[in-house]
């Protein structure tokens, strides 16, 4: 099992990510002032709040006089030695199992971007954490700087079967609670869900003051529909299986597809979220690079 999971962190994606290093810390310095720089100085931390205990917490950190008196778990939370966490979240709902062709199914994609972008947070000394959903969140791994943290992140996301509905925008809103402090969350899904309840999340997101990036994933033939002969596509998320012509529907199709993606920019942006549409055609070393360029070049203007 060991030896499966790493494989989510491709040599040939870390290569690419290395030589971004400077660039990925300058771009991040642009969303949460004061990367790796404490203002608290000493050996001493500061208490900061209290928030709800979930699984995979460090028990350290429990305070039972608030047990005490509540009779519920709280979790002490501390300015740490750096003020950047990143937060992972990663659809693995049914519609995430698609692929065409030669291509890493969304699924696939996902987890080694996932891995990847983990693996360059916790490489520039800041903790990385993770969420998985499908139609609610199911595992939440804490952010931490540790590597047994990016293997428990590993495996977590190695193991899970996509089978169940989505729910991102519920999810979201969770994740925004769960996160406490002001975090950087960087969502991984093809967004399949209804327009208005993906509204509520970001805007939730954007209350909090977390800092967002969508990275809205889908497979080439979902972004072209190049298909050119009666097909049977094969329902997903409760949805029927349709044997079409898909020239027949081909205009009504990208015409749609249009629309919701133009949507959800509309609502990154005002939830000053990052939108970037990402293909799984594209190598994803060639993904990151051409996003981390693009996040530097806005920064310097």
């Amino acid at each position: 099992m060991a030896e499966s999971f790493h494989q989510l962190l491709d040599p040939a994606v870390l290569n690419e990510i290395r030589h971004l290093e400077v660039t990925a810390r300058n771009v991040v310095e642009g969303f949460i002032s004061g990367l790796h720089k404490s203002p608290y100085k000493g050996f001493s931390v500061e208490f900061a709040q209290h928030r709800e205990y979930v699984q995979g917490d460090d028990l350290r950190y429990l305070d039972w006089k608030a047990f005490a008196k509540s009779d519920k778990y709280y979790i002490k939370e501390y300015e740490e030695e750096t003020n950047f966490r990143a937060v992972i979240v990663l659809d693995t709902s049914e519609s995430m199992r698609y692929k065409s062709g030669e291509a890493l199914s969304k699924l696939e994609y996902g987890r080694f971007m996932a891995a990847s972008l983990a693996y360059l947070v916790q490489k520039q000394s800041d903790a990385a954490g993770m969420a998985l959903f499908d139609e609610k969140l199911y595992d939440w791994v804490a952010p931490a700087t540790s590597h047994a943290t990016l293997l428990r992140m590993l495996a977590t996301m190695y193991e899970r079967k996509p089978e169940k509905k989505t729910n991102v925008g519920e999810v979201l809103v969770d994740v925004a609670q769960r996160s406490g402090r002001r975090s950087l969350v960087m969502v991984i899904s093809d967004l399949f869900d209804n327009i208005e309840h993906l509204r509520k999340g970001l805007e939730h997101l954007a209350a909090r003051k977390h800092d967002i990036i969508v990275f809205h994933l889908m497979d080439h033939q979902e972004r072209e529909f190049k298909f050119d002969r009666l097909t049977q596509f094969l329902g997903m998320e409760g949805y029927p299986d349709l044997l079409v012509d898909p020239r027949a529907l081909r205009e009504a199709y990208l015409d749609e597809v249009k629309n919701f993606s133009a949507e959800v920019r509309r609502m990154c942006l005002r939830s000053r979220a990052d939108f970037t549409p990402l293909d799984t055609n594209t190598p994803l070393g060639v993904a990151l690079q051409a996003y981390l360029a693009r996040r530097m070049g806005r920064r310097g203007k």
